[in-house]
C-alpha cells in the first residue's frame, strides 16, 4: 500500500525540495518549514521560545472507566511554533504517558513475594502506599519539545486515564489506553470534542493541525503509541515505539511460567497498577475495586501462569490488522525488562501486511531510540509528506559490538536474509562441560538439582556444578554471525509436580565478575506443566518425562572466534523466576533435546567456524 494513503483533515500541501508550502489561507506569510537532506530543519522563528504557544486542555473520550456516569476526559497540552498563531497549520509529534505525574515506589517489600514453589498460591502482596495526586500544568512534559517545535511541528502530551489530571481509571493494558490517545489525535483532526476544565463545556479547538500525528515514546511511553495504532485512527501516520511493551502475558509470563521482567523481581500487572495510579484520589477506591482487586485479582493468576482472557485482553499482538501507521522500531539486544520479541513480532507482522516498517536495534539493556537523523527523516516523511525515500532505505540498523549507537550498521532486513537455522544437539558430560555440535548427538539421560542460591552466572561460570547442565561448542576458529530467534527442543522430567525450567545460552569461557551481557547470548524459560498449550497446565507425574519446544528472544550478534557457544539448562532463575524450595531433580533426555541457531552463512558457515576441533 502506498506509505502516505491516508489523508489528512487539513492537507500538508505539496512539498518543495527546501521549502514546504504553507496551507490555503495563510500564503502571505513568510516563514514555514524548511527541510535539507530529507529532514525538516531548525527555523529561527520556530525556535523562538519567547514565541511558543501553550495550551492546557481535556479531551473527551469514548468511555467512561471511572463508573461516574460521565465520558471520561484527557489531560493534554500542547506546544506549537509561534507563527500557528498567524494561520500557518503544522503536523504533530505526540506523546502519552501514566508517568508524567509521578509513581509510587519500587521498594520490593511492595513486590509480590517470589520466594514459594511453583503452582503453590503465593503469599499476600503487601499494599504499596499511596501515590499522592498533584497539578500537573500546564506544561505536562517538556520532552521532545525542544526536539520537534524548532523544525515545525506542534508537541502534543496527556496523560494516560487515571494518572494525573486525566479522568478514569488505570487498567494496565485495558481498551482504554487504545481508546484514549484515540482521542487526542481525533481532537487534532476536528472528530472529538477539547474542553478548557475537566468538567465545563468551553470548547478548544485544534485549527492549527494540519491532522497528520506521529507517536513516540519509550517502554510504557511505547506501549501507547502501538496501541493507539491498532484502533486504525485516521491521522495517526507514523509511530516511534522504543522498547515497548506489547504484550502483557509475555512481560509477566514466558511459556506458562510466572517470570518478572528483569530487575523487578516479584512484579505483576497489579504492582504495575499500583505504581502509577496518580489519579484523583475521589475516583480510587472505585477504580481499585473494578481493576486492580476485580479485573487483575480474578485473572493474573500467579498459580498456574497460563494464558487466559484476561490477558488475551491486554495483548496487543491480538490486534495489529488494525495497524496502519509507518512504524519505526528500536530496541535493546539485551533488554530483559521489556526483551526484544516485543517489538519484534510486530515487525514482521507489519512487514507481512505491507506497511512501512523499520527496526534499530543496538547492544545494550533498556531503551535507547533511533538516532535523530533517522527519527526526523520518519517524521518528515510521513506527517509532511517529503519524498526523501525513506521508505525504500535498508529496513534494519543494528548498533554492532564495540561500535557507539550513532553508528548502526544497515541491512536489507531482520532477521538477517543470509541467515538459516542450524540444528546442534548436546552430548554427555552436562555437569561438567558436555558437548554440542551438529549431528546426532547423545544418548542417555543427565540430571540436575534445583538450587535458587546459585544464579545464572554463577552456574555458568562453574567448571562443574550439580546445578545445571551445560553443553557447548568447540572454540570458534572464526566469528559467528547469529541473527534470528534461536529454538530449543528439551525432553524432561521433574521429580516434583511443579518446577522452573530456564535456559541460558552463553559464550564461554565465562568471565567471572564482569559484564554478565559479555558472557550472555540469550535466555528463556518455560513451564514443563504448560506441555501441550500455553492457556492449559497439567501437574508433572514424578520420573515422567514431557516434551517442550519453545523460543528464546530474537538476537542480532557477533560471537568471536575463540569462545564457545554453550546451551546452559537449569531450573529456578534467582533473577527472574520463583524461588522454588532447593531439592527438585530434574532429567535431561539427551535424545530429546536440540537447540536451533539462526547462522548468517548457514551450516556450512558454522561448520568452517567449529572446525578448529575440540
Amino acid at each position: 500500500m502506498s506509505p502516505i494513503a491516508f489523508s489528512p483533515r487539513r492537507p500538508a500541501g505539496p512539498a518543495l525540495a527546501f521549502l514546504l508550502l504553507v496551507p490555503a489561507g495563510a500564503c502571505a506569510q513568510s516563514v514555514g518549514p524548511v527541510f535539507e537532506n530529507g529532514q525538516a530543519q531548525v527555523v529561527p522563528a520556530f525556535a523562538d521560545t519567547a514565541t511558543w504557544i501553550r495550551e492546557d486542555l481535556w479531551v473527551e473520550t469514548e468511555f467512561d472507566s471511572d463508573g461516574d456516569g460521565r465520558l471520561d476526559r484527557v489531560h493534554t497540552s500542547v506546544v506549537r511554533p509561534g507563527p500557528t498563531a498567524d494561520g500557518l497549520q503544522v503536523p504533530v509529534v505526540y506523546a502519552s504517558s501514566p508517568y508524567y505525574s509521578g509513581t509510587g515506589t519500587t521498594d520490593s517489600q511492595y513486590f509480590w513475594n517470589v520466594e514459594h514453589d511453583p503452582g503453590a498460591v503465593p503469599p499476600v502482596r503487601n499494599a504499596m502506599p499511596s501515590v499522592q495526586p498533584r497539578e500537573n500544568r500546564p506544561t505536562i512534559s517538556n520532552a521532545e519539545v525542544g526536539t520537534w517545535v524548532p523544525r515545525g511541528f506542534a508537541v502534543v502530551h496527556s496523560e494516560a486515564p487515571g494518572t494525573g489530571m486525566s479522568q478514569g481509571c488505570v487498567t494496565i493494558g485495558g481498551p482504554v489506553e487504545s481508546l484514549a490517545p484515540k482521542a487526542v489525535i481525533d481532537w487534532l483532526n476536528g472528530r472529538a470534542a477539547g474542553y478548557t476544565t475537566p468538567d465545563g463545556d468551553e470548547r478548544v479547538t485544534a485549527d492549527w493541525s494540519t491532522g497528520r500525528v506521529g507517536m513516540t515514546g519509550t517502554s510504557f511511553n511505547g506501549t501507547i503509541p502501538v496501541a493507539a495504532a491498532t484502533t486504525g485512527v485516521e491521522g495517526l501516520e507514523a509511530i516511534i515505539p522504543i522498547a515497548p511493551n506489547t504484550s502483557y502475558y509475555r512481560y509477566y509470563r514466558s511459556n506458562g511460567l510466572v517470570r518478572s521482567p528483569g530487575g523487578y523481581l516479584g512484579e505483576d500487572v497489579d504492582v504495575l497498577y499500583d505504581f502509577v495510579n496518580s489519579g484523583a484520589l475521589e475516583r480510587r477506591a472505585y477504580c481499585d475495586a473494578t481493576y486492580r482487586d476485580g479485573e487483575m485479582a480474578a485473572g493474573q493468576d500467579r498459580v498456574t501462569g497460563d494464558y487466559n482472557a484476561f490477558w488475551a485482553g491486554r495483548d496487543l499482538w491480538n490486534e495489529l490488522n488494525g495497524i496502519r501507521a509507518a512504524t519505526l522500531f528500536a530496541h535493546g539486544l539485551n533488554d530483559w525488562n521489556v526483551m526484544p520479541e516485543h517489538s519484534l513480532h510486530i515487525f514482521q507482522r507489519l512487514k507481512e501486511r505491507g506497511v512501512p516498517t523499520q527496526v534499530y536495534l543496538h547492544q545494550g539493556g533498556h531503551g535507547g531510540g533511533p538516532t535523530l537523523e533517522m527519527r526526523n527523516r520518519w517524521f518528515t516523511r510521513y506527517l509532511y509528506g517529503v519524498e526523501n525515500g525513506v521508505e525504500n532505505d535498508p529496513r534494519a540498523f543494528v548498533v554492532r559490538e564495540g561500535a557507539t549507537r550513532d553508528q548502526p550498521t544497515a541491512y536489507a532486513d531482520f532477521p538477517n536474509p543470509d541467515a538459516a537455522a542450524v540444528t546442534l544437539r548436546p552430548t554427555a558430560g552436562g555437569s561438567v562441560r558436555g558437548g554440542l555440535a551438529p549431528g546426532d548427538g547423545g544418548t542417555g539421560q543427565e540430571s540436575f538439582t534445583d538450587n535458587v542460591s546459585f544464579d545464572g552466572a554463577a552456574l555458568a561460570a562453574a567448571p562443574e556444578s550439580p546445578n545445571r547442565l551445560l553443553y557447548a561448542t568447540a572454540p570458534l576458529v572464526e566469528a559467528v554471525h547469529l541473527s534470528g530467534t534461536p529454538r530449543v527442543r528439551l525432553r524432561v522430567a521433574s521429580s516434583a509436580a511443579a518446577a522452573n525450567l530456564s535456559v541460558w545460552l552463553v559464550s564461554l569461557p565465562w568471565v567471572e565478575g564482569g559484564d554478565t551481557n559479555a558472557n550472555l547470548i540469550n535466555r528463556g524459560w518455560a513451564d514443563p506443566a504448560n506441555r501441550n498449550d500455553v492457556s492449559s497446565s497439567a501437574p508433572l507425574s514424578p520420573g515422567e518425562f514431557v516434551d517442550l519446544e519453545f523460543d528464546l528472544q530474537p538476537d542480532d550478534q557477533i560471537i568471536p572466534a575463540g569462545q564457545r557457544i554453550g546451551l546452559m539448562v537449569f531450573s529456578s532463575d534467582r533473577e527472574f523466576t520463583l524461588w522454588a524450595t532447593p531439592g527438585t531433580e530434574l532429567t535431561l533426555d539427551l535424545q530429546g533435546a536440540a537447540l536451533e541457531l539462526p547462522v548468517v552463512g548457514g551450516a556450512d558457515t558454522l561448520g568452517r567456524a567449529l572446525g578448529g576441533g575440540d
